[in-house]
């Protein structure tokens, strides 16, 4: 008996130490990760781009034409990355927060980690709301998948911060932001000579909608001596995948977090924004991963929500129910035609508030304003530390800018319409053409329909999720039963919608016991501007609204309207909240007002330019005190 013990002991103890010495059979998954870069690659028919890298990784595996980030910024886009998740359903849109997610939601790497995957990143995470550092066995930039068991498989991730859009800044914007965002040493390692681009500025090409002038030529031909640059990198982690004998082993993702990198395109919803390089290696060992071959393109639309469920099909994972895309790669895969839209969102941008909404189809793209009094050209610290976008300004100021060029520093139409096939510059509006109404109509509807299916909370004043975050998810309390999208869209959609016809609903809204409608209600008459005067009597009232947000909004109606002293008055004495985003509200408001009307708070603006812990109100304040020393100079 002893001895039959003992064989099948020494028979277990055998089988297992074969278990452990046989490689997984499962793919190895890598992702590499450029920044802020549009599709400016040879692969995809870019004869000014020098990419040899990703064009002979594209003629191995498949490129994706109609790739899309969910947000045409860093931490809204990664937070889907991390989730499977839009932005716009879990409070995430806003660049930068920290608003927590639902309990349920894991980053889906922790799901690779339990079913035997070595996960690995480096090392950016920047996913806008609470970390979960379980996610990872490593997270640092000396990460790498070399440190994992024998045969084990492993999911990698290696971000290249090349293509940033700082790399385009000069020298003295470079210390600057080092010395905000890193430390004195990191300032002082800046260059001072200003690089010249190997790319001739005199070929590249100008998109219509930016001024040729010798800054944005030059910082043109540097973005792509920068993606030359980075494609060497692909290279050099390519390299080391063979090295190591792994290329046959391992599905590679090369992908852009966002589009990039001049202004009007990190940040703006436009195809410079959302559309985003994709190509996908598959080892002809895994082929049945995809019908594709090597070397073909596809058109299949795709966007950030699928990354996660892909990911997890490919490696054999159950894809939980609540990830909001669909598995393009994989066992789990679905149908094509299962996505024919991908949805974008845009809220504030670091100080400059906004809220807008896109979707895009093979053909189209619709873009919904629910903020059109606000210009695109919102000021941005870090968008303006670029001498393009310092000269692109200085063009308008002088009034030397054609219509398409300066419409950036104009207010917005309510509807956006583009044939992206035929207008990649994105500046032929097409929401007005009779013969565009069905398109239009369809578009519209599709997007109010993923707005509502989302329980959308980028509705609610980001001070209002401030304060929702304390106790719940901004997730959660949209499906509270606290939160109507239905009747908040209604009323965002007359508000925007400059249309007077709408001032009643909008004036009887005023009085809606739902604060965030009292906010779009008085947001309505804000863009129906002078149209919007028998609208008085009740913003008066608004200022005394038991809800902070709903005053600062009334107050920014009645300024347009001419009734200043009441709309300052309620701008100042609200500007001393513990609230951030009622400060970066009110802010953000009073970039319409003259230097002799900020002079009364420039002590305030001092002190909260000098508030490090609270960056965008900070950046907001100093603008606002630029434009005084600009009063002083003269």
């Amino acid at each position: 008996m002893r001895l039959k013990s003992f064989i099948l002991l020494l028979a277990s103890t055998v089988l297992a130490s074969r278990a452990v010495s046989q490689p997984d059979q499962r793919p190895n998954i890598l992702w590499i990760v450029s920044e802020d870069n549009s599709p400016f690659i040879g692969a995809y028919s870019d004869q000014f781009a020098t990419t040899p890298v990703l064009d002979k990784l594209a003629s191995e595996g498949i490129l994706y034409q109609n790739a899309f980030c969910t947000a045409a910024v860093c931490a809204p886009s990664r937070s889907t990355l991390i989730t499977g998740m839009y932005p716009s359903s879990m409070g995430t849109e806003n660049m930068r927060s920290n608003y927590p997610v639902p309990s349920f939601v894991k980053f889906f790497p922790r799901y690779l980690r339990e079913a035997g995957y070595y996960t690995t990143n480096n090392a950016k995470k920047d996913y806008n709301t609470t970390d979960q550092t379980e996610a990872w066995d490593e997270s640092s930039k000396q990460a790498t998948y070399l440190n994992r068991a024998p045969g084990q498989p492993f999911f990698a991730v290696f971000n290249l911060e090349t293509t940033h859009e700082s790399s385009i800044f000069p020298a003295a914007a470079k210390r600057q932001m080092y010395a905000q965002f890193a430390s004195a040493q990191q300032a002082n390692t800046v260059q001072l000579q200003e690089p010249t681009p190997e790319h001739d500025p005199e070929k590249v090409r100008i998109p219509a909608y930016h001024p040729k002038t010798a800054e944005m030529k030059h910082d043109w031909a540097l973005y792509y001596d920068k993606m030359q640059q980075m494609d060497a990198q692909v290279g050099k982690i390519l390299q080391e995948l063979d090295k190591q004998g792994l290329s046959q082993n391992t599905i590679v993702f090369y992908y852009a977090d966002n589009g990039g990198i001049l202004a009007r395109s990190k940040r703006f919803m436009n195809e410079s924004g959302l559309r985003i390089p994709l190509i996908i290696r598959i080892p002809e060992r895994y082929r049945a991963a995809s019908p594709l071959k090597a070397g073909s393109a596809t058109d299949r639309l795709v966007d950030f929500t699928d990354f996660a469920p892909t990911v997890l099909s490919l490696a054999g994972i159950t894809i939980p129910k609540y990830m909001q895309g669909k598995a393009f790669l994989g066992a789990s895969v679905r149908p094509e035609d299962e996505k024919a839209l991908a949805f974008g969102s845009r809220g504030r941008m670091d100080a400059g508030i906004d809220l807008v909404r896109t979707v895009r189809d093979k053909k189209y793209r619709y873009v919904a304003n629910f903020m059109p009094h606000k210009i695109y050209g919102q000021h941005i610290k870090f968008m303006w530390m670029a001498s393009s976008m310092q000269s692109w300004e200085r063009e308008f100021k002088a009034g030397r800018l054609n219509q398409i060029q300066s419409a950036f520093f104009k207010e917005k139409p309510s509807e956006e319409l583009y044939d992206v096939s035929a207008d990649a510059d994105n500046v032929i509006n097409l929401a007005d053409k009779p013969e565009f109404k069905q398109v239009l109509e369809t578009l519209r509807k599709d997007t109010f329909d993923k707005i509502i299916s989302l329980n959308d909370p980028g509705f609610i004043p980001e001070s209002g999720l401030e304060d929702i975050s304390k106790t719940t998810t901004p997730y959660d309390y949209a499906r509270s039963g606290k939160y109507d999208i239905n009747q908040v869209l209604k009323i965002a959609v007359a508000a925007s919608s400059r249309d007077q016809s709408k001032l009643p609903l909008l004036i009887k809204s005023m009085s809606d016991k739902d604060p965030v409608i009292r906010y779009w209600a008085a947001t309505g008459a804000l863009v129906l501007a002078d149209r919007a005067k028998t609208a008085s009597k009740q913003l008066i009232k608004l200022l005394d609204d038991p809800t902070d947000y709903v005053q600062v909004a009334a107050a920014e109606a009645l300024y347009k309207l001419g009734d200043k002293d009441k709309a300052l008055s309620a701008w100042y004495r609200n500007l001393s909240s513990s609230n951030t985003m009622l400060r970066v509200q009110i802010l953000s408001a009073l970039t319409v007002v003259s230097p002799a009307e900020l002079e009364p708070i420039r002590k305030d603006l001092i002190q909260l330019s000098k508030n490090k812990a609270s960056e965008y109100d900070s950046n907001a304040a100093e603008f606002l005190l630029s434009r005084l020393e600009e009063k002083t100079d003269k």
